[in-house]
């Protein structure tokens, strides 16, 4: 998909803020006052179902991003505005809103969406029309590397596919290191929910579980939605594996958990930045503590680099917090307005005609010190920001147990 969790999270529909509701450009952000130009910067997030808490703390964080650079006139003669989607997590309406994004003639980037297998479906539709995405949480390798990424063949298929968030080759493999040499397991059962981030998340973890030492004693799948685990749980039980790994999202991880040890298997589970959420453990009922999850980056408070982004987000008063990705959202956000203000400044002070297609070719270029650290891209459109951070459900909360750099 996955920093820190800021507050209670509270599930509201999208378009709570005033101005135009997710199908229209929003003008809390601004636009086109005073002569200036307006450029709007695209959003693709669940803003409602069951993932809304993490699609609105990506909305509300761009609309941030767009906001303070309006404040601080950061490219003169520009007013930036955001135009938000709601794609539901769902890959048919994240690529008619790629479609309807791209048909919005002032939309020269766009942050987003949270879902690896959303993302599969709007690729394409952007780089056909030269309009650069950024995800703040898209984490399979495929999209940036290509299909054949596992044999060590990289291709970058999309020019326009960018993200500051690190891929699962990154996150799985801290996680089984951190599984097998910290919390010493040697055996465990890996499940995941079929979809695009959970089955590759997890097979990437197993694999460099078992090259580790550690053994894989079972396999398994859910389909997401489902209910009933109990057949899971009793395979993990009579497996003997000291813990699971799961790959997929909290709304199947909380109740899977919780199951799992009214089933007997009274063991952590460990999944990735999908489930690191508050909703997990909720959904755990009570049976979350001393679960596990990996998320990119490090906790935003504890950034000296983010104190100002948290402070402006409190004091926006969004309904919502800023949930696991409002830093890298916000982070997306700016590198769009820093190649905006890149394109501008070698126009002559002037927004060029073909505005869409020079931000395109400027945020390979970008280079800021952001909420989350130092942003910068690959050539593959990758972060260059490798940290990540393991949490454990403490207390009834996630809290932090080991931050690092993976180096490989």
């Amino acid at each position: 998909m996955t920093i820190a969790v800021a507050g209670a999270l509270t599930l509201s529909a999208c378009g709570s803020r005033g101005g135009k509701s997710d199908s229209g450009a929003d003008n809390a952000s601004g636009g086109g006052k005073g002569g200036s130009v307006k450029v709007v910067i695209g959003i693709d997030a669940p803003t409602s179902g069951s993932l809304s808490a993490l699609g609105l703390g990506i909305k509300n964080s761009v609309d941030l991003a767009a906001k303070q650079a309006n404040a601080k006139n950061y490219v003169p003669g520009v007013t930036f505005a955001i135009e938000a989607k709601d794609d539901q997590a769902n890959p048919t309406t994240g690529k008619q809103n790629a479609t309807a994004l791209v048909d919005s003639k002032d939309v020269v980037g766009v942050v987003g969406p949270l879902n690896s297998s959303v993302s599969l479906t709007m690729q394409k539709v952007f780089d056909d029309a030269k309009l650069a995405q950024v995800s703040p949480a898209n984490t399979s390798p495929d999209l940036s590397l290509g299909p054949d990424w596992g044999s060590g063949k990289f291709t970058r298929q999309y020019q326009s596919y960018f993200r500051t968030a690190t891929t699962d080759v990154v996150q799985g493999k801290f996680a089984a290191q951190y599984l097998y040499n910290d919390a010493k397991k040697t055996k465990v059962y890996v499940v995941d929910d079929k979809k695009t981030y959970g089955a590759g998340l997890a097979a990437i973890f197993a694999d460099e579980f078992k090259k580790l030492g550690g053994a894989v004693v079972g396999t398994d799948h859910i389909n997401p939605g489902d209910k009933d685990f109990s057949a899971i749980a009793t395979k993990v039980a009579s497996a003997g594996a000291d813990a699971v790994y799961y790959g997929g999202e909290y709304p199947d991880a909380g109740p899977l958990s919780d199951q799992l040890k009214k089933g007997g298997a009274k063991v952590p589970l460990f999944g990735g930045d999908g489930i690191y959420d508050p909703e997990f453990v909720k959904l755990a009922n009570g049976n979350g503590e001393g679960d596990l999850a990996t998320s990119v980056g490090v906790p935003v408070e504890e950034l000296d680099t983010a104190k100002e982004f948290v402070a402006n987000y409190t004091a926006a008063k969004y309904p919502e917090p800023y949930a696991a990705y409002g830093g890298y959202s916000y982070d997306a956000a700016w590198s769009i307005i820093e190649a905006v203000k890149a394109a501008v400044e070698h126009n002559g002070g002037k927004v060029p005609s073909d505005l869409r297609t020079q931000v395109l070719t400027e945020l390979g270029k970008v280079k800021f010190t952001g909420v989350t650290g130092p942003v910068a891209f690959d050539e593959y459109g990758d972060t260059t920001n490798k940290q990540l951070t393991v949490y454990s459900v403490q207390g009834g909360a996630w809290k932090k147990v080991k931050s690092g750099t993976y180096s490989g």
